[in-house]
C-alpha cells in the first residue's frame, strides 16, 4: 500500500514541489528555506514516526522529478531500523521517475548490496591510519576486480563471467593538505562490513583505548 507520493515540477521557472502526500508511518517536510535562494533546488526531508523503522512498518512511496528540475531527498539524521517483533518484518520501497520516464527502485539499483557504511577520519593524529586504509583499499579492490588466469598471471575482469565482490570500498582524501579521509563501503552482509572496519580501524586503539567494532 502506498504511503507517500512526491512530484517536483517547474513552476514560474523554478523547481517546486507540486504534490506532497504521505501517511503513517511516513511524513515529508518541505522547508521553504533550506539552501541559498539563488540555487534552483528543492529539499525534501523524510521522517518516520516512532524514531525510525519499527517492526511491521511498510513504507512505499514514489517521487517524480520532471525535466530541468533539481530535488534533494534526505533525512534529518540516520534512520534507525529496530529489531522485528514476533516475526513482523519491515519494508521500505522507493521508486524514482526521472525525465525520460525510467522507473528504478532502490532495490534494483543496489542489487545485492544491502549494507552501506561511511567513516570519516579527520586530524593529523590519524594521518598514518588514513594512509594505511587508502593503500589497503587499493589493494583489496585491485584483487577483487581481477581474476586468475593460466600460468599464475592475472587479468582484468570484463563483463563476461563477472562475479560481484561481496564488499566494495573507496577511500578519498579531503580538506587542506588531505587532512581528512572519507571511507565508503557497500557490502552484501553486515558481518563483512564489521570485519573490514575492525581490521582497518585497529590502529585507533592506542588513541582511543579500544578497537572500534571489536
Amino acid at each position: 500500500m502506498e504511503t507517500g507520493r512526491l512530484a517536483v515540477e517547474r513552476v514560474s521557472g523554478k523547481s517546486s514541489v507540486t504534490r506532497c502526500f504521505s501517511k503513517y508511518p511516513l511524513k515529508f517536510i518541505v522547508p521553504t528555506k533550506a539552501g541559498r535562494s539563488e540555487i534552483d533546488a528543492v529539499w525534501i526531508y523524510t521522517l518516520t514516526y516512532g524514531g525510525g523503522i519499527v517492526s511491521g512498518d511498510c513504507i512505499s512511496f514514489d517521487i517524480t522529478v520532471e525535466d530541468d528540475c533539481t530535488a534533494v531527498l534526505t533525512t534529518q539524521a540516520s534512520t534507525k531500523v529496530y529489531k522485528s517483533v514476533a516475526l513482523k518484518c519491515s519494508e521500505q520501497i522507493m521508486e524514482v521517475l526521472l525525465e525520460n520516464g525510467n522507473v528504478t527502485s532502490i532495490a534494483e539499483r543496489m542489487q545485492d548490496y544491502q549494507v552501506i557504511a561511511m567513516v570519516i577520519l579527520l586530524g593529523p593524529k590519524l594521518k598514518h591510519i588514513q594512509n594505511q586504509i587508502q593503500e589497503d583499499v587499493k589493494k583489496i579492490m585491485s584483487e577483487q576486480l581481477r581474476a586468475p588466469s593460466m600460468g599464475g598471471r592475472t587479468k582484468a575482469i570484463n563483463g563476461h563471467g563477472y562475479t560481484k565482490p561481496p564488499l566494495v570500498a573507496s577511500c578519498n582524501s579531503f580538506g587542506p593538505k588531505g587532512i581528512g579521509s572519507v571511507v565508503r563501503i557497500a557490502a552484501t552482509t553486515t558481518e563483512s562490513v564489521y570485519g573490514f572496519l575492525r581490521s582497518q580501524l585497529a590502529g585507533l586503539e592506542p588513541l582511543i583505548g579500544l578497537c572500534p567494532y571489536h
